[in-house]
């Protein structure tokens, strides 16, 4: 019987970054609109990506 491989552990359905170098360091940057994370705060030009 083959090995069944494990899913990948999904996204938290909600996060909070108190700022982009907390994201980073998380290993979730950059954060795109509709990505756990992400709030316009962190999104400087409002282009719908933060801490890029």
């Amino acid at each position: 019987m083959a090995a069944v491989p494990e899913p990948e552990a999904p996204a938290p359905a909600s996060a909070y970054y108190k700022n982009c170098a907390a994201a980073k360091a998380a290993g979730a940057a950059p954060l795109h609109t509709g990505d756990p994370g992400y709030r316009s705060g962190l999104d400087r030009d409002g282009d719908g990506v933060a801490c890029e």
